[in-house]
C-alpha cells in the first residue's frame, strides 16, 4: 500500500535543473536509499518528501494521518536546551514515559550526561543527539539524511539493527555502503533530474544500473541507425504526398530532436608522485591526555613505506588527536614524532577548514598553485577542477553557492593539488558522496606514499587498508593485519567470543566478498556475460553488402506501384491486386529496414571493438 506518492516533481535553483517531471510511488515497509553524486538534490529530494520545501510544480500526496519525521544534515537546536529535553520535547502526552527510551538511545550513541545543554557539544555530538530525538519520536516515515556521520562502528552496527526492527517506512541518505547494503531494500538513484528505482539492496543496485545504462546506450546506438537510414531515405526523395510517408518524416525530425541518455560523470583523480626517502614517520613512546583523561598512551611504531593504516575506535577515544600530533597541530605531553626530510603531509580535516564563502572556487585551488604536476606533466587549476566535476560557471562562483558534499570534494581537491607522499585522512567519507568514494579508492590503490585514515566507514577501511590500529578507552592502540574485514575476524580468535565488536562478522565478510569495489566494476563484470568477440557471420556480412540496393529496389518497386494504382483507379479488380502487392511489398521494406538496423548496429560494435 502505497503511503506517499510524488507525482511530476519538477525544481529549478536558478538554471540548474534539480528535479524533471519525476514521480515515484512509496509503500508501507519500503526502506529506501537515495544514491547520486553531491549537488544532484538529495537533500532536496528528502525536504519536499518531508514537506519542509515545496516544488515548482507537481505534488506529494500522504496518507491521512501520516506521521513523517525529519533528521536533517545539519540541524539546529534551541537556544539554552538541554540534550534531555530536546530529545523528548512534544512528547509529554505520551502513554508510556518517553524519557526512559530516551536515556537508552543516547547511551547508545554515546552521550552521557543527558543533562548538559547542546550549546557546549562538538558538531558530531548535536548530530548524535538529533538522531536520537527522531528514533525517540512515535513516527511512520523516518526521513534521515546522513546518519551515520559521526557514529563510530558499534553506534553504526546498533542503528542497522533498529532500523531493521523498525515497522514504518525508512528513507535516507548515506554514503557508508556497508549500512546501505544491510538496511535498505530499495535504491532510488537520482541522476541528471531524473529519478531511476531499483528493486534491490546496494551491491544488487550497482549491477542494476549498469544494465540500465547499457540497453539506454544500447536504445540510443539503435535510435543513430535508424536516424542514419531515415536521412538516407529522405535524400532519395521520399513521396511526400503519401500519409505513411509523412508520418515517416515527422519520425525523422521526432528522433533529430530527441535527447541521448546522459551519464554520470566520474571524479577523475591523477596520480602525484613526489619523491620519500628512507625516513618516513617515526612515532617515540608517544602520550596525550587532555585533564584527566588519557588518549594515547606510549604508542610507539614506525610507519612502513607505501603503508595504508585504518585507526578505528569508539568516539572521542584519541583518533582525531593522534592525526593531530602526527601532522604537528599539537605536541604531545611527552616522547617524540620524527619526520623525514622528504615527506611531505597532506592532512584532510574532520572538519573542513574555514572557507572564504566570498571567494570563487578557482582562486581556492589556485592558492595551492596555478598548475599541479601530474603524472602525465602539469595541468592548470581549470582542468584539474573540471575533472572533480567543477564546471567552468561552477569554477567561477562563490563558495557559498556549493553544497556541503561539493564543499567537501572541493576540500580533498586542495589537499591532493598540494602533492602530498603521506595523506592524513580524517573521516574523509562524510559527506562525500558514494562515487567519489570509490574513484578515491582506486586513487589511493595507486598512491605513491603513505595512508592513515581515520574513518568509520567498515567499507572504506576493507578497501584501502592493510594494517587496524584499534583505540580502546585507555589510550591503548592493539594492532590488526589487513582491512576492517580482517580485522573482526581477527579480534573474534582473540577474544574468543562469537560477539566481538558488537558486530556482525560473518554477515561482513559475505558483503565485503559480494559487494563490487566501484561501479564500473560491476559493468566490467555484466559485460563479461556477453560473446567475448563480436563478427559478422558469413551470411550477414553478405546481407549486409547488398542491403541498401535492396531497400532501394523495394522503394523503387512501392513508386512504381502508387504510379500503377493511380493509372487503374477504376479497375477494381486490378486496383485490389496492386494494393495487396503494395502491402506485401511494404512490409518487406519494414522488415528490411529492420535488419539494416541490426546490421549497422553490430558492424559499428565490431569496429569499436576491433579499435580497442
Amino acid at each position: 500500500m502505497n503511503v506517499l506518492n510524488l507525482e511530476h516533481i519538477s525544481k529549478v535553483y536558478g538554471d540548474k535543473v534539480i528535479f524533471d517531471d519525476i514521480s515515484c510511488g512509496i509503500h508501507q515497509g519500503d526502506k529506501i536509499g537515495i544514491i547520486g553524486i553531491n549537488g544532484t538534490g538529495k537533500t532536496t529530494f528528502l525536504r519536499i518528501l518531508a514537506g519542509l520545501e515545496e516544488a515548482d510544480e507537481g505534488q506529494v500526496i500522504t496518507q491521512n494521518g501520516l506521521r513523517i519525521t525529519y533528521l536533517p544534515q545539519h540541524p539546529q537546536f534551541p537556544e539554552g536546551a538541554t540534550i534531555l529535553s530536546y530529545v523528548t520535547q512534544g512528547q509529554k502526552e505520551q502513554s508510556w514515559n518517553p524519557e526512559t527510551e530516551a536515556h537508552m538511545v543516547l547511551n547508545k550513541l554515546g552521550i552521557e550526561d543527558h543533562e548538559e545543554e547542546i550549546e557546549h557539544l562538538s558538531g558530531g555530538q548535536k548530530k548524535r543527539v538529533a538522531l536520537a530525538a527522531v528514533l525517540v519520536n512515535p513516527t511512520d516515515v523516518l526521513i534521515l539524511d546522513e546518519p551515520t556521520n559521526h557514529l563510530d562502528n558499534e553506534m553504526a552496527s546498533w542503528l542497522e539493527d533498529y532500523l531493521n526492527r523498525f515497522k514504518g517506512v525508512v528513507i535516507m541518505v548515506t554514503h557508508d555502503r556497508y549500512f546501505l547494503d544491510r538496511v535498505t531494500n530499495k535504491i532510488l538513484e537520482i541522476s541528471h533530474g531524473k529519478l531511476y528505482s531499483y528493486e534491490a539492496k546496494y551491491s544488487e543496485f550497482l549491477e542494476l544500473k549498469a544494465q540500465r545504462e547499457e540497453m539506454e546506450m544500447a536504445s540510443e546506438r539503435k535510435k543513430q541507425s535508424i536516424l542514419r537510414m531515415e536521412i538516407e531515405w529522405a535524400k532519395r526523395g521520399c513521396r511526400a504526398r503519401s500519409t505513411k510517408q509523412r508520418a515517416r518524416l515527422d519520425r525523422l525530425e521526432a528522433m533529430k530532436n530527441s535527447t541521448a541518455p546522459v551519464r554520470d560523470k566520474n571524479v577523475e583523480i591523477d596520480s602525484v608522485e613526489t619523491r620519500m626517502g628512507k625516513k618516513t614517520i617515526e612515532l617515540h613512546h608517544i602520550s596525550k591526555r587532555f585533564g584527566d583523561r588519557i588518549c594515547i598512551r606510549d604508542f610507539d611504531y614506525i610507519v612502513l613505506k607505501n603503508q595504508r593504516l585504518g585507526i578505528i575506535g569508539p568516539n572521542g577515544c584519541g583518533k582525531s588527536t593522534l592525526l593531530k600530533i602526527i601532522a604537528g597541530i599539537i605536541e604531545p605531553d611527552s616522547g617524540e614524532v620524527e619526520v623525514g626530510d622528504t615527506i611531505k603531509l597532506g592532512y584532510f580535516s574532520q572538519e573542513i577548514e574555514d572557507m572564504n564563502s566570498s571567494q570563487r572556487v578557482i582562486d581556492y585551488i589556485k592558492d595551492v598553485a596555478e598548475f599541479i604536476p601530474t603524472k602525465d606533466g602539469l595541468i592548470s587549476a581549470s582542468k584539474l577542477l573540471e575533472q572533480f566535476l567543477f564546471d567552468p560557471a561552477m569554477q567561477y562562483a562563490p563558495i557559498e553557492k556549493l553544497s556541503g558534499g561539493e564543499k567537501k570534494r572541493l576540500y580533498l581537491l586542495k589537499v591532493l593539488a598540494a602533492a602530498p607522499n603521506v595523506l592524513l585522512l580524517d573521516e574523509i567519507t562524510n559527506d562525500i558522496d558514494i562515487p567519489t568514494l570509490t574513484i578515491l579508492e582506486d586513487y589511493l590503490d595507486s598512491f605513491a606514499g603513505i595512508v592513515i585514515a581515520v574513518s568509520h566507514d567498515r567499507y572504506f577501511l576493507d578497501n584501502i587498508a592493510d594494517r587496524i590500529f584499534e583505540f580502546d578507552r585507555e589510550g591503548n592502540l592493539t594492532q590488526y593485519e589487513g582491512g576492517y574485514t580482517d580485522y573482526l575476524e581477527a579480534k573474534k580468535r582473540r577474544e574468543g567470543s562469537s560477539d566481538a565488536g558488537s558486530a556482525e562478522p560473518s554477515k561482513v565478510a559475505k558483503t565485503a566478498e559480494e559487494a563490487p569495489k566501484a561501479e564500473k566494476d560491476s559493468v566490467k563484470t555484466w559485460k563479461q556475460n556477453r560473446p567475448s568477440k563480436l563478427k559478422f557471420s558469413y551470411k550477414e556480412q553478405r546481407e549486409f553488402e547488398t542491403i541498401d540496393d535492396d531497400i532501394a529496389a523495394l522503394e523503387a518497386r512501392i513508386e512504381k506501384l502508387d504510379a500503377e494504382i493511380m493509372a487503374n483507379a477504376t479497375n477494381s479488380g486490378k486496383l485490389n491486386e496492386l494494393t495487396q502487392e503494395k502491402t506485401e511489398a511494404e512490409a518487406q521494406l519494414e522488415e528490411k529496414m529492420d535488419r539494416w538496423v541490426y546490421l549497422n548496429d553490430l558492424a559499428e560494435q565490431i569496429e569499436a571493438q576491433n579499435n580497442n
